[in-house]
């Protein structure tokens, strides 16, 4: 008779972001015959009045809601937590948490093992400041694993911690698209040339997309300027970013200065991005850094083309050379404005009905991607048994 293990997924609230993502998706599919799924929230959910339907979890997933204000005043509640179900193993996200969660751990349980799983880049470019970097160097060492998105990512964090011991990378699980290539298109295993789908009507002109947090890192500062150069050849053209942040304000009024407000949408949060992908041409990520963007996979999922910047991560790496990917030569608007004219070329015969099978999202794919997380839970407990 197989024991289940106790598994407690630690993320600071399921917000509709990607680590959220990851984690609804890592507690919906680790297999209940092997394990007692535990999911903690540490703070209240952003964009709470309108919910992300692919965060819903089964009944067989325990959660807990500790209702702190912020992640750094939950140490005593996590701490009540951790003791009343003394988890064989915590996979903590976000790397705030991440430092909470490291620095309690001379108080846990003895036998509970700890993985934390790495949500963003740690290069100087980043921004990250010198006292953020010493924690990392004095508690990342402290977890038996530490999950990287990307061999990048995993390179970058070996360089700052000094040892890449403890590392290993594993891919992002991303759901199968509604509105995904259908089953013809995905058995052929490889990237397929361009072929239409049946979509909505649309307006004429090649629709772009982009999603993410309106803040500079996600380079939608950059995006504009480029797509003014594309409107330029293509004047029917359409840019939509979802999305809301800090740089929302600045960033219309950068499209009124560049003269394309007309062609510009920011419809703001959008619960599930994916209701968007049916009616758009292609997807672009124009990030200044970036670990592994789920946006972009769930993108790639449905099959849609893409333009990226080679952000940091990973990014240029995984998608040089594909079908359906065209990589800017360097981050700024002149290279991504480039790309996306070249990409806009090669789509407009097809109109906006072109969709790749992207044969390099295969270990990104659900079934994949959480077999490497079982694998990885399975390896550390027995560890812990030896």
């Amino acid at each position: 008779m197989i024991t289940r293990k106790t598994v407690l997924l630690l993320v600071p609230h399921l917000g509709g972001g990607g680590a959220e993502r990851v984690t609804a998706l890592l507690a919906s599919g680790l297999p209940e015959e092997k394990f007692c799924v535990h999911l903690g929230l540490v703070t209240p959910e952003h964009n709470a009045a309108s919910p992300d339907s692919r965060l819903t979890l089964p009944p067989r997933v325990t959660v807990h809601r500790l209702g702190a204000r912020r992640v750094r005043g939950a140490a005593w509640r996590l701490l009540r937590l951790m003791w009343r179900l003394r988890p064989d193993l915590i996979v903590s996200n976000m790397f705030h948490l991440n430092f909470l969660v490291l620095l309690l751990r001379p108080l846990l349980p003895r036998e509970t093992r700890c993985v934390i799983r790495q949500n963003g880049m740690t290069a100087l470019e980043t921004g990250i400041g010198a006292s953020t970097r010493a924690l990392y160097r004095i508690l990342y060492p402290r977890a038996e694993k530490i999950i990287c998105q990307t061999d990048a990512m995993a390179r970058e964090l070996g360089t700052l911690l000094g040892s890449e011991r403890n590392l290993c990378v594993l891919p992002n699980p991303v759901e199968p698209n509604p509105v995904e290539a259908d089953g013809a298109a995905a058995a052929r295993g490889t990237d397929s040339p361009l072929h239409d789908l049946d979509s909505p009507p649309r307006e004429p002109g090649l629709h772009l997309l982009a999603v993410g947090r309106l803040a500079r890192e996600k380079g939608f500062d950059i995006l504009l300027p480029a797509f003014a150069h594309v409107l330029a050849q293509f004047p029917a053209a359409s840019l939509t970013i979802l999305g809301e942040g800090p740089d929302e304000a600045a960033l219309k009024a950068l499209s009124r200065e560049l003269g394309i407000v007309e062609r510009v949408n920011f419809p703001g949060y959008v619960a599930d991005p994916r209701e968007r992908f049916a009616a758009a041409s292609l997807f672009v990520l124009s990030s200044r850094h970036e670990a592994m963007s789920n946006a972009l996979l769930e993108a790639a999922a449905a099959g849609l083309p893409i333009v990226a910047t080679p952000a940091l991560g990973g990014v240029e790496t995984l998608l040089s050379g594909a079908p359906g990917t065209w990589v800017a030569r360097e981050i700024s608007a002149e290279a991504l404005g480039e790309s996306l004219v070249e990409a806009f070329g090669a789509l407009r015969p097809h109109e906006q009905k072109a969709r790749f099978t992207h044969a390099w999202l295969a270990p990104f794919r659900m079934e994949n991607a959480l077999a490497s997380y079982e694998r990885l839970i399975d390896s550390v407990l027995a560890e812990a048994r030896a």
